[in-house]
């Protein structure tokens, strides 16, 4: 059967006909439909995970128990991800054990551009990338049986546009995967100093064959064409030089680590003028030039964002593809939903002149004007830490301007951890988790909070309020944000308390709670125009020559603006 899949999806469906066991991931744009699909395979045990790290570990185990297992998250996951991705590659596999990462160039949805391909060099792990649905799906059951062939986890590199884009893919029934027998082996699977000195040279020797047999692997292939051009690539920039050098000679590369080198040699000798093609870093180039071949690459791309047609047209013939100029759009920046619990917190930050350290997630976007309520922002989980060191630099009686801004998901990532440290150094930081009840920005995925897992099954949820208690916090306070009121008091009080606090502030995503009132209208006789409602940076509320008005159709009645409006001139809609 002949299916349109998104790239996601067709890795969840080359997971399952690899005949898959066990499939782990933290949702992180763009991996996340991922999981969500491989989710949908009654066949599989599927699961959110805390974090990227601990994804890893439960795939290690259910690999080392011989079934085959999945892991997938984004670039910035894998660094979460990097300690058990180091030694894993150690101790290898029982069933075989892929790792998905999907690298955001152009940031769309990131705060780095960071390559992978790094990982696998230095992890010393086998890397696959695809370039289309197609190939997503069968480089995913390829990467099992490398796995399993070569006793090594193998990683599967994505980009956002494979990720997210749309192709046909032909689909095959699963294949019948037996678990394989678990054999006690300490030599191999604990890595204390003795061990892992023989297990590293075991790796090396690894790195070896594969570089040697790649030679002949089949997803590394040479298209000739006319030898004036040579192109070494892979992935979807494959696609956009085809678009517009199809007369060229290709070398495509499936396998991106190690690099066939003997392949590469070959196909160097028979064209005149050598490119690669590569978004990001150099990686390949360096590594193609470190052998005396010389190679055009770097010196006529870019190392920042995604590659077009447009840009490889015009950098190797110095033309540009005749294409439809694109109508000028209004910019659209990010903003927060209208009836955002957080707009709340943010609106009361920048009021009371607090500094704020941010985190991952949609609150992220608190740092915008008008609310301007987001100092800094670093990684996942970083808030808490990063509060209390500007706390441990200013001291103690100059510091409490400072507070630290994490979500409900965010904290049982990585937030934790923090806050014990605040504890165990005799901090004195207030620290606010903004608790929506689910992951909003990468979708509305369940975490342990919510009380369901991935396949929507009931499950114990995480109680908040007894964790941070349980790390040492004696003054938690949970308060709902849109009581404007009292969110001001009591982060007037914490913030003056010589001992660390945290104030939950609990209300679900606006997107989950549909239970608000009806939207909301402005009476332009009691309205002066006073522009103070425009500060809660609602996009409901406008201001146009007529005066200030509501947009009916994105309001949705949380009445955060009748708590600001000082002349009652906001007022219910009478349908």
């Amino acid at each position: 059967m002949i299916e349109l899949m998104l790239g996601n999806q067709a890795v969840a469906r080359g997971a399952y006909e690899a005949g898959v066991a066990v499939a782990t991931a933290y949702p992180g744009t763009p991996s996340t439909e991922i999981t969500e699909y491989i989710a949908k395979y009654d066949e599989i045990y599927t699961e959110w995970s805390p974090n990227e790290k601990i994804a890893l570990e439960v795939a290690i185990g259910a690999s080392l128990a011989g079934g085959r297992a999945i892991v997938s998250m984004k670039h910035v996951g894998l660094n979460v991800a990097a300690d058990p991705l180091f030694t894993v590659s150690y101790t290898g596999v029982n069933g075989g054990l892929v790792i998905v990462v999907a690298d955001d160039p152009g940031m769309h949805s990131s705060q780095n551009e960071q390559d992978s391909r790094f990982y696998a060099r230095s992890a010393h792990i086998p890397m696959l990338e695809p370039s289309d649905s197609q190939e997503a799906k069968d480089y995913i059951k390829c990467a099992f049986e490398l796995s399993e062939k070569y006793d090594t986890p193998v990683i599967v590199r994505l980009t956002t546009r494979v990720a997210h884009s749309q192709s046909l893919v032909e689909t095959a029934e699963p294949q019948p995967i037996t678990l394989k027998e678990y054999v006690k082996n300490p030599n191999k699977y604990v890595m204390m100093p003795g061990m892992a000195k023989a297990r590293h040279i075991v790796v090396e020797q690894r790195m070896k064959r594969l570089t040697k047999d790649s030679y002949d692997l089949d997803i590394n292939k040479i298209e000739k064409g006319n030898s004036s051009i040579g192109i070494i690539t892979s992935g979807v920039v494959y696609h956009y030089a085809k678009e517009v050098l199809p007369e060229a000679s290709y070398l495509k590369l499936g396998m991106i680590h190690p690099l066939p080198k003997d392949l590469i040699l070959e196909f160097a000798s028979k064209v005149d003028k050598l490119y690669v093609l590569e978004e990001l870093e150099p990686v390949i180039e360096e590594q193609i030039k470190s052998w005396g071949i010389q190679v055009s690459g770097k010196e006529l791309f870019s190392v920042q964002g995604e590659y077009t047609a447009n840009m490889i047209e015009r950098a190797i013939k110095g033309s540009t593809v005749n294409m439809k100029q694109k109508e000028e759009l209004p910019n659209r920046p990010p903003v927060l939903c209208p009836g955002c619990p957080h707009r709340a917190v943010f609106y009361n930050l920048k009021k009371l002149k607090l500094t704020a350290m941010g985190d991952i997630g949609c609150y992220t976007l608190g740092a915008l004007p008008p609310l301007e309520g987001i100092d800094a922002c670093v990684c996942m989980g970083a808030s808490i830490g990063m509060a209390h060191g500007f706390e441990k630099a200013k001291g103690k009686d100059s510091s409490k301007k400072v507070v630290g801004v994490i979500g409900d998901s965010t904290f049982i990532h990585s937030g934790i951890g923090g806050l014990i440290d605040i504890v165990y150094n005799k901090g004195v930081s207030t620290i606010l988790i903004l608790d929506n009840s689910i992951t909003a920005m990468t979708g509305h995925q369940d975490n342990p909070s919510t009380g369901r897992t991935i396949k929507g099954e009931i499950t114990a949820a995480l109680d908040l309020v007894a964790l941070v208690k349980a790390t040492g916090i004696n003054n938690v306070r949970v308060i709902d944000p849109f009581n404007l009121k009292e969110s001001e008091a009591a982060l007037k009080e914490e913030i003056e308390r010589d001992q660390p606090s945290v104030i939950i502030f609990k209300r679900p995503c606006a997107l989950l709670d549909k239970s608000q009132s009806s939207p909301l209208k402005i009476d332009s006789e009691k309205c002066t125009s006073c522009g103070l409602c425009l500060k809660l940076g609602c996009p409901a509320i406008q201001k146009k020559e007529e005066g200030m008005v509501i947009d009916e159709s994105l309001c949705n009645g949380c009445k955060l603006c009748t708590q600001v409006c000082r002349f009652n001139a906001m007022e219910g809609v009478d349908y």
